[in-house]
Parts: C-alpha cells; structure tokens; sequence
C-alpha cells in the first residue's frame, strides 16, 4: 500500500507522495497512469514525488497523467510546496527552495497561498500570429477577442501535434485581454492531451506574451478555469525576464492509500 495526497492549485489536481523513503518506483510508467486516471484510480492532472536533496529543503519530481516524466509544472510546484510545509519538511515556510526538472525554484508559503519564483526567461520566439517560449515547459501563445467558445481540445491538438512542434509537441494557450493588466487564460496541455482547469507554466508564458504587446507592464491578474493566479516578473532592455514569480492557492484536498 502506497499513502498518496491529493492537493488542487485552481482547479490543477495532484496525486502527491511522499517517497523520501524511495518506496515507490518512478519508472513504473503504467502504475502513475493508473494512479492518474479518474475512472479506475484516484485521478489527476499529474503525480509528484518529494524526494530528499543534499543541498536544498526537497527535490520535485513530475508525471503527466500518461505517466511519463514530465517538464516543470508551475501549479504543481506550488502545490507540492505546501505539501511539504504540510510535512514539516522545510524548516521557514515563508523562505524556502527546491530543485525541480527546470533547476531550482524558490517558494513561499503563508495562508494557504504559495509564491513559487520560475525560471527565467531568456528566448522568445515573437511570430505574427503566435509567441513560443519555454518557461519550464514549452508554451505556445495565441490571443483572441474572446476564448469562451473557442474548441480548446480541437485547436490545441493541432497545433501540440503540428510539424513545426515535433517531435515534443508544445502546450497550448489561447489568451483574451479582459484590461490592461488583466487576461484570460484557456490552455491545452500535451501530456494531459485535454484542455485543464489552469496551467502554471501557461499563464507564466501568457502573461509574458501580453507583457510584449504593452512593455510596461509586468504585473497580471490572471483568470482561468479554476480560478485566479498572479504573475509579476522583472524585464530587461535586452529583451530578459527575470524574477518570475508565480502567486496563487495551493490547496489540500483528502489523502490516502492505494495498493499497486
């Protein structure tokens, strides 16, 4: 038997399992996807493992809900972050750090709201019709006059599955101005190969995107699915973002245990 905990950060679900221990074995491909799956396991968007580090409070480990290692996943390092203030495994929950995929995040913790700092960014591929860009994950971004009768499943698998995406694929996302500073955000994930109720990584790409189209502005309020996230970023002349920091809920829903 295998204790897991689910954690949901807007509507992003997590199966989260403590394996400190290394009692579960992250290359079993076929028993992740089971786990993840919402008709015959506890369901999900993806799994975690928190696993120790030498140097930093913890290390993240990330699964798609197919159940392959996965890149970053910004909402899943915030919820895996207040799992581990749940755990008591960092000793100042408003100061801490752990090594993911992408390198190391730092995080911070306080009623129930996680600030989780990303990686920078320092490419941008800034097309007519479309931005690219990897911010721990790679992203597509695509605005609208509206995303509220868009077929996010339809367009998104085309452009993840696209020529120009091979052989990876890319997530999607389709963006609408709502203000200045205030955007709405729908995202396909490959991986999950569905439209999910919010994307971390995503609205980190998307805000960045909308950061392009009016420079002076580096602070958004972001709405999707499952609720609202902030992202406030630093930009350089030389085209940089730095200081990325991705803010919202983090929340504990119910744990368990599930026999392999």
């Amino acid at each position: 038997m295998i204790e897991f905990y689910k954690y949901q950060g807007t509507g992003n679900d997590f199966v989260i399992i403590d394996n400190r221990n290394k009692l579960f074995d992250g290359s079993d491909q076929k028993s992740i996807e089971s786990i993840c799956d919402r008709r015959f396991g506890v369901g999900g968007d993806g799994l975690m493992l928190l696993e120790n580090h030498d140097t930093y409070d913890f290390t993240m480990r990330y699964f798609n809900s197919d159940g392959k290692e996965a890149s970053m996943c910004g909402n899943g390092g915030r919820c895996i972050a207040a799992f581990a203030v749940k755990l008591e495994v960092v000793t100042d929950p408003s100061d801490f750090s752990f090594m993911a995929v992408d390198g190391l995040h730092k995080a911070r913790y306080m009623d129930g709201i996680v600030s989780l700092q990303m990686i920078d960014v320092n490419a941008i591929d800034n097309k007519e019709k479309y931005t690219f860009m990897d911010t721990g994950s790679p992203h597509y971004v695509e605005f609208h006059d509206s995303v509220e009768d868009l077929n996010i499943v339809n367009l998104g698998s085309v452009i993840r599955y696209s020529d120009t995406f091979k052989p990876n694929g890319t997530n999607v996302n389709f963006v609408q101005f709502i203000d200045n500073n205030k955007i709405k955000v729908r995202t396909y994930e490959r991986g999950v190969e569905d439209e999910t109720f919010a994307c971390g990584t995503g609205v980190v790409a998307s805000a960045i995107s909308a950061h392009l189209k009016n420079t002076d502005i580096c602070d958004y309020d972001i709405e999707v699915l499952g609720g609202k996230l902030r992202v406030h970023f630093e930009s350089s002349e030389h085209g940089t973002i730095s200081n990325i920091w991705l803010v919202g809920p983090a929340t504990f829903v119910f744990k368990g245990s599930i026999e392999l």
